[in-house]
């Protein structure tokens, strides 16, 4: 079975004045299936580049980006972009939600950007509410709910789409402690319970130990994943 992610000798050069800058530096990393894997490193690591390399928004110099065994980096734009629509799903550091939505409709207008039914997706879109605790909320707007709240809508919006890959960007930043552990608790049980892969970026060290594993970036190199003790 293919890696949901598998990142292959992967490099992402910019110019910089008269020289060149690798953000990534052959980078080799794979996620699988049902694995939670907590990306940790310094600010101007690498971290944010290998997450847009690995969502398919930014395409690397050179190396491979391999998306349930399909090359990302083989496809033409339009075929990028529907490959990203149909395996992935971002979890942003802050949340987006549209101010005028309620936490139901922040799902079920993800869903009708794909071109599904609303029968279809409203369905999807309350057994999703219930599962990130938000049943009871599912009518509010985004200014009723709390940062905690707010993010569970963002990681169940990303759940619409039935991603084999989660790319879930600093989704602690706002928290305080409780609801950021609450956080990554969801994280690694969407997780299982989807058999989806997870790349979490995060600077909170202390939820890394409730992932399964870890790798760190400085400067443009990824250390090799450690398992976390069970």
């Amino acid at each position: 079975m293919n890696p949901a992610l598998n990142l292959i000798d992967t490099t992402l050069e910019y110019r910089d004045g008269d020289g060149t800058l690798k953000a990534l530096d052959r980078v080799n990393l794979s996620v699988k299936s049902g694995e939670i894997l907590s990306l940790t490193g310094p600010s101007g690591s690498g971290k944010s580049s290998l997450l847009a390399v690995a969502a398919t928004l930014i395409r690397p110099t050179s190396g491979l980006v391999l998306l349930d065994g399909i090359d990302a980096t083989a496809l033409s734009a339009q075929e990028t972009a529907a490959l990203r629509r149909e395996h992935i799903g971002i979890i942003f550091q802050q949340p987006n939600l549209l101010p005028s939505l309620t936490a139901l409709e922040q799902l079920q207008i993800a869903a009708h950007l794909r071109g599904e039914s609303p029968k279809k997706s409203g369905t999807r879109a309350q057994d999703l509410m219930e599962l990130v605790g938000l049943a009871g909320a599912a009518g509010r707007r985004p200014h009723e709910l709390s940062g905690g709240q707010r993010q569970r809508v963002n990681i169940a919006r990303a759940l619409m789409g039935q991603p084999k890959l989660l790319l879930v960007d600093e989704p602690t930043a706002a928290l305080d402690h409780e609801r950021s552990a609450a956080v990554v608790e969801l994280l690694v049980r969407v997780t299982r319970e989807f058999n989806v892969a997870t790349l979490m970026v995060t600077h909170d060290t202390e939820y890394v130990p409730l992932t399964d594993a870890e790798a760190s970036m400085r400067d443009g190199q990824l250390t090799a994943p450690q398992a976390m003790a069970a």
